[in-house]
């Protein structure tokens, strides 16, 4: 992976100021694979996203990642703090059956593809508060081809599935696509309580690219009211060359 420097990593702190989290999280995919474009960025499975958001953070920020949770119990409610390993999490890619995602359950054969993140952001909304909708409207989008009963099934079928095919589906997306969703279950030390939480790279990378933008702004407008310097000519300097120059302000 290329490294994204300084000057397109503000450009995209800046742009992603005016969206939400998924064009935030588009931001950064696009950060982590400057050479594709929007579609083909978008076609990928959520799986892949998430293992080129791992990849970027680990060349940003490193491979430890903190995290912070209180404990889920009301009575308890103990803050955690643990590291994670980007690595690791980021292992887990996509691997599709050959002939795709078949689905066999009460007389349907379906063949499905895995969701992309087009996908699963054209029924977010609609997942928030009608759940077994969104699981039709995704399995809608994804059946490739599907028998009934040995005869081949209509478009309009494909969009109104059983919803015991569509949890097959869910099952079986779940099982090729392990890093889509990270979900974490942390045991309390005070309490033993299991908290479980769902990690999310794009919010959690987000999280940490504004709080670089913020310091490395702060840096160029002490060193340029310092040294008279623009700001891509300190954005050229390295981060220890930066830092010194800095120190030598405070000293004067």
């Amino acid at each position: 992976m290329a490294v994204t420097g300084p000057a397109e990593l503000l450009a995209a702190w800046e742009a992603g100021q005016a969206l939400q989290d998924g064009g935030r999280a588009l931001l950064l995919h696009r950060a982590a694979r400057p050479e594709a474009g929007t579609d083909a960025l978008l076609s990928v499975p959520a799986g892949e996203r998430a293992a080129d958001l791992f990849a970027l953070r680990r060349a940003l920020f490193g491979e430890r990642m903190q995290v912070k949770l209180a404990c889920a119990d009301p009575e308890c409610g103990a803050a955690m703090e643990f590291e994670l390993d980007a690595a690791e999490l980021g292992a887990a890619r996509p691997s599709l059956p050959e002939g795709g995602l078949r689905v066999d359950e009460g007389g349907w054969s379906v063949v499905f593809r895995l969701p992309s993140v087009a996908d699963l952001t054209a029924v977010s909304a609609t997942a928030a508060h009608d759940p077994a909708e969104a699981r039709r409207l995704l399995g809608g989008r994804c059946a490739v081809s599907a028998r009934k009963d040995d005869r081949s099934a209509g478009p309009e079928e494909l969009e109104r599935l059983p919803e015991a095919v569509l949890k097959r589906f869910a099952e079986a997306v779940e099982e090729a696509d392990p890093g889509a969703e990270v979900t974490l279950n942390i045991a309390c030390p005070e309490c033993g309580t299991t908290t479980p939480a769902e990690l999310d790279i794009a919010a959690y990378l987000w999280t940490e690219l504004d709080a670089w933008a913020r310091d490395v702004l702060l840096d160029v407008h002490l060193l340029a009211s310092a040294y008279g310097w623009s700001e891509p000519e300190i954005l050229a300097l390295s981060p220890l060359r930066r830092r010194y120059y800095l120190e030598l302000c405070a000293d004067v």
